[in-house]
């Protein structure tokens, strides 16, 4: 499918914000939505003034030419259009990050091992998704290449010493190469911290004072009791 599910950007996006690659080479472009997300967090959220004054590479593979749409020419520096595992190992540039985005269950096991070789060399990280659950596909949109041909697991990813994998309800989503460790690092942050960011923000604190003291008004009285008893005990604001 020139497509994909909704339920892993969230995932891969920020998989993209703290990787931060240069040079990037989407494997699989279809509609060309991740070149797109990739163009659009690496270069807009970098605290640039000008519009447009693109500074990254991000190039791309897509074996169907029927793809194309008017992202291509936007989005990428440049999509070469063939299979990849013949293109890959014809590369001389040497990529930050490579995308492999509901790609490898359209290869065969051995197919899909051939890939992921070629992806280690031309690529210091890999970011992988593939379904939990892969189901018949023949063909979609006249383009035999979307062909499902195997379920991946964890397992196929031994090759790659550092990798690790992020929590997705339908997809496989691996992380792998130089910089796994240093990107687990600070997903792992990133996480404990969501959980914690609300109840520290001083502006959340003082929304839900006001809306407590709208609606329930007769705390009003206990509220500053507590309120003069935690700055005593804890030195701060409630």
């Amino acid at each position: 499918m020139p497509t994909s599910h909704h339920n892993q950007l969230n995932e891969i996006v920020e998989l993209l914000m703290l990787s931060k690659p240069q040079s990037l080479l989407d494997v699989g472009v279809g509609f060309g939505k991740y070149g797109f997300l990739a163009r659009e967090y690496l270069e807009l959220w970098d605290s640039r003034k000008k519009y447009r004054d693109w500074t990254r590479v991000i190039d791309g593979i897509e074996a169907f030419k029927d793809y194309k749409t008017p992202l291509y020419d936007f989005v990428y520096n440049r999509v070469y259009f063939g299979n990849a595992l013949e293109i890959l190992p014809s590369l001389k540039k040497r990529y930050d990050l490579i995308l492999l985005i509901d790609v490898l269950e359209h290869f065969s096991y051995g197919e899909g091992l051939r890939i992921l070789k070629e992806c280690k060399k031309r690529g210091r990280n890999l970011i992988v998704s593939t379904p939990k659950n892969v189901k018949f596909q023949k063909d979609a949109f006249d383009n035999p290449y979307e062909t499902h041909k195997f379920q991946w697991g964890k397992k196929h990813f031994s090759m790659f010493e550092q990798r690790f994998f992020v929590p997705n309800k339908n997809s496989l989503i691996c992380f792998m190469g130089e910089d796994a460790d240093m990107v687990k690092r600070k997903w792992t942050e990133s996480r404990i911290s969501s959980l914690f960011y609300p109840y520290s923000n001083y502006m959340y604190r003082k929304a839900l004072k006001e809306r407590v003291k709208e609606r329930l008004p007769i705390l009003k009285y206990p509220y500053k009791v507590v309120a003069v008893v935690t700055r005593k005990l804890f030195g701060g604001r409630l």
